[in-house]
């Protein structure tokens, strides 16, 4: 029996001829990622763990990117452990305020991730570079203590869903509707230690950044990772951006996948969240009457330049809504600058939106952003549990750039595009 992309990858770095779903390995990594939550931990256990030296300075990042710039004396102890332990080890990718950014829009941004790449994260949503062909996912700082030091991790290899694209999305559509569709269709576990492996003549159509989106939120269908294949849009992203030299791997004609589930992507509709998980979603256009308090637009799902592109389209030259806190998180200091060279900035300001530095922020109810009881916010971000945006009796609803910027305009869930 064949292997799939992922199975590809993971038998490449376990150097093994290959491999099956089921099996546990141990395979090399390309790059060991942490936050400034989840790496003083890690060092923690680092340390306990007697090690004293990391595998390769060159394949460890370290980006400070949820509570900063710093939001109290407990953020600012932790990040100074991190500063630290990057300066004791000379780690090369380290990210701080100034040039730091949101994790997962940076490393791709900054070319430290590459197609065929096998990547850990201490950060769930570490899932988000499949998009260029490589396997990453997930893991517990524990995990990334041990990556640190041995450069290895174990897995246990998925099996695997095709997801078959055809098409090409509406406008005022994007990859947010579209793995929002999916996750709606199959469930918050519909994926649960499985390969969403996106393939089909539908991908072409989609733009980088919405791939990054699809594949980052992959782990709330339950996946251990998203994936697509390395197509011309993938290389043209990679040239010139890293340094390294893509590794394509391709799936098996007679690959085994537990299910095929059919998208045509001229049929998705802008589409919303409902509390409190992210399979309860709805057309937006069937939400006109939810009464909304905030609006986010940002975090490490649509926090990159076509999202701030969208917002721009939607709000240049009009005025928020009276009574809605709107705010926008351009997702790395790289996407700042350009927001601010093309107007984009000017334009927020105007319409009467607040525009922060980089920063997860409001997204896992931390800072810039926290909700009220009986608030409801309109989010580009990729979570709605209860309370997570702040008080346990406030609401989140997910949505794309396009949704949430129309919704700001109106002070009620909005249907882009609509008048």
């Amino acid at each position: 029996m064949g292997m799939t992309m992922t199975q590809k990858i993971l038998a490449s770095h376990a150097s093994l001829p290959s491999v099956s779903a089921g099996q546990l390995i141990s395979a090399k990594l390309d790059m060991v990622l942490g936050n400034d939550i989840t790496t003083p931990v890690a060092i923690n256990e680092f340390k306990k763990a007697g090690f004293s030296d990391v595998f390769d300075k060159d394949k460890i990042s370290i980006v400070l990117d949820h509570f900063v710039p710093n939001k109290d004396i407990k953020a600012a102890e932790q990040s100074k452990q991190c500063r630290q332990f990057a300066c004791e080890h000379c780690i090369s990718h380290f990210f701080d305020v100034g040039k730091m950014g949101i994790e997962h829009a940076l490393l791709p941004e900054q070319g430290i991730v590459c197609a065929g790449d096998c990547i850990i994260g201490a950060d769930s949503h570490t899932c988000t570079y499949g998009a260029l062909g490589a396997f990453s996912t997930g893991v517990g700082s524990t995990d990334m203590a041990a990556g640190l030091a041995t450069g290895t991790a174990w897995f246990k290899v998925p099996s695997a869903i095709k997801f078959e694209l055809s098409g090409k999305l509406p406008e005022n559509c994007s990859g947010k509707d579209v793995i929002l569709t999916i996750i709606g269709m199959i469930g918050v576990d519909g994926a649960l230690y499985k390969s969403m492996e996106f393939c089909g003549e539908g991908v072409s159509s989609l733009s980088m950044d919405d791939r990054l989106c699809i594949c980052n939120m992959a782990i709330e269908a339950g996946a251990k990772n998203g994936i697509f294949p390395v197509d011309k849009t993938t290389l043209k992203y990679l040239k010139g951006r890293c340094v390294r030299e893509p590794r394509i791997f391709e799936a098996d004609k007679d690959a085994e996948y537990e299910k095929t589930v059919k998208i045509d992507l001229s049929q998705i509709k802008p589409t919303v969240s409902c509390p409190h998980l992210p399979e309860n979603t709805k057309p937006a256009s069937e939400l006109s009457d939810i009464k909304i308090d905030q609006v986010v637009i940002g975090s490490c799902t649509n926090g990159r330049m076509e999202d701030m592109e969208a917002a721009y389209k939607t709000l240049k030259g009009k005025k928020i809504a009276d009574g809605i806190r709107c705010i926008i998180i351009p997702a790395t200091m790289q996407i700042y600058r350009e927001c601010v060279e093309k107007g984009y900035v000017t334009a927020f300001i105007d319409a009467g939106a607040v525009v922060s530095t980089p920063t997860c922020g409001p997204c896992l109810g931390g800072y810039m952003g926290i909700l009220a009881e009986g608030e409801r916010c309109v989010a580009t971000t990729n979570r709605n549990f209860v309370g997570r945006m702040g008080h346990v009796k406030s609401e989140v609803y997910l949505a794309s750039p396009q949704t949430a910027a129309a919704s700001a305009l109106t002070g009620y869930i909005t249907t882009p595009g609509r008048k």
